[in-house]
């Protein structure tokens, strides 16, 4: 005995194609497989070129044919994506539209499709689904046979694309939201799973995601939609799915990535700033980097340069992620290294070198030797400066990134000059009453230009103080 079950269907889904319903029939196969733990559903094609898919779970039954609520889906939304008969019913619609033959063969009856009059409504035909006694009551599971003309291997391989698994993209990371994918192929666009069900596509993600834990906006926006999913369905998760992970492949690309932004070829995820902000705690805790925008790269080359001689890595960071990083810690605990931060570790660290007066070369001594003139040019030593040194290294100037020439020790009583300030009398003198300057006034450097202008000036006043002395 035949019984017909009307669909309700007259008209059809224009815009689906066969891999749009082949795409219900693997779906249901899966989410069979996840709520049974049973094997793997299978896709062939037979001898005859019918194709095959076919699962080993519980079998449908003709009220699955019913847009109704399935409460079992409810119960576990990570499992499966499914929760309505609508994507089954458009899949036969859409097999009908395009002139393939269709038997479901379940325990619990067979089923084919055809065109009947509406119930009474002769003049309107509808699809129906055609149900007869099962031909093997003691089969497991559900299989569906196709065949027509229109469907064949590309058909069945688009079907399949849409699937992560069988798309063969790579699982970077795992957390309880979901997973970072790889893409197989680079060049593809990246992809957007839900349960393993592609649901969208982006042009600019850095990733494909599988999402596992999805929102309830979410699945309102699968119930009206499986392939063209808007991103404002799926934002938070793809957000929350990068906050959870810690994997180092993801990190350096998300890192690597935030520095594409000076070329304009930044990706989505690290434009938002809580993605981006993660991403540099993780590397934070993990390595030795120092934190900068592009234009501290510029103002700080050659403290920059110390910084890598030193063996830090340097990265750099859009003005937005850089404003956020003092006060913040890593996922470890520690503070975020940003380049004044590691400037104050720096000058912590400091230590100077000194030189021997004795160890200067004969072009450095006859600098050297005019100090006593240099401070008589000036009304004599003062008794507050005890020593004069000479170092090769110095301490970074207040709020700059270069070092100082020379600096007054107040609690030492020491004028310390740098090395390199001996290669001219000008230069050396200059410094020399400059420094003096700072002990006798007890007054702080005010700013880089005007302190290297009144160094240079008092430099010159020097020698040709000094030189017209001599002569």
């Amino acid at each position: 005995m035949t019984r017909e079950f009307d669909l309700n269907i007259e008209r059809v889904l224009e815009n689906w194609t066969l891999a749009h319903a082949l795409r219900e029939v693997i779906a249901n196969a899966l989410d069979e497989q996840a709520l049974t733990t049973t094997r793997e559903p299978e896709i062939f094609q037979d001898a005859e070129g019918r194709w095959h898919v076919r699962d080993w779970g519980r079998g449908i039954r003709y009220e699955h044919l019913t847009q109704n609520e399935n409460q079992e889906k409810l119960a576990h939304p990570g499992k499966v994506v499914g929760k309505f008969g609508v994507g089954l019913k458009d899949a036969l619609a859409t097999f009908d539209r395009h002139n393939i033959a269709v038997t479901i063969k379940t325990p619990h009856g067979d089923i084919t499709t055809g065109k009947q009059a509406k119930h009474g409504f002769a003049d309107i035909q509808t699809l129906h689904a055609l149900i007869s006694d099962a031909d093997d009551p003691g089969r497991t599971g559900t299989e569906f046979i196709l065949h027509g003309a229109a469907l064949g291997e590309e058909q069945i391989k688009e079907a399949k694309a849409l699937f992560l698994r069988y798309a063969g993209d790579q699982e970077l990371d795992a957390t309880p939201f979901g997973s970072v994918l790889q893409p197989k192929d680079r060049q593809t666009r990246a992809r957007i799973y839900v349960n393993g069900l592609r649901v969208a596509e982006e042009d600019n993600f850095l990733f494909s995601y599988n999402i596992t834990s999805p929102t309830a906006a979410l699945r309102r926006a699968l119930n009206r939609e499986r392939s063209n999913v808007g991103r404002a369905a799926y934002t938070d998760r793809v957000k929350a799915i990068l906050l959870a992970c810690d994997a180092d492949q993801v990190i350096d690309a998300l890192i690597a990535d935030l520095q594409n932004y000076q070329r304009g070829s930044q990706r989505d995820e690290t434009q938002w700033l809580d993605v981006g902000l993660h991403a540099c705690k993780q590397l934070n805790a993990r390595s030795e980097v120092i934190f900068l925008t592009a234009f501290e790269l510029v103002i700080a080359a050659d403290f920059v340069q110390r910084a890598r001689d030193d063996g830090y890595e340097i990265i750099v960071v859009p003005e937005t992620i850089r404003a956020k990083l003092p006060g913040l810690r890593d996922a470890l605990g520690n503070p975020m290294r940003d380049l004044e931060r590691y400037r104050g570790e720096w000058q912590d660290s400091f230590r100077f070198t000194f030189v021997d007066p004795a160890d200067l070369s004969d072009a450095e001594c006859r600098v050297w030797d005019e100090l006593p003139a240099i401070f008589n040019a000036r009304g004599g030593r003062p008794h507050r400066v005890r020593d004069v040194l000479i170092s090769e290294t110095m301490r970074l100037m207040q709020g700059r990134y270069q070092e100082a020439v020379g600096l007054w020790e107040e609690a030492e009583g020491q004028i310390i000059i740098k090395r390199a300030q001996l290669s001219s009398l000008a230069a050396f003198a200059g410094t020399v009453l400059h420094e003096l300057s700072h002990a006798l006034s007890h007054a702080p450097d005010i700013s880089l230009e005007f302190e290297q202008a009144l160094t240079e000036e008092i430099g010159r006043i020097a020698a040709r103080h000094i030189e017209g002395t001599r002569y």
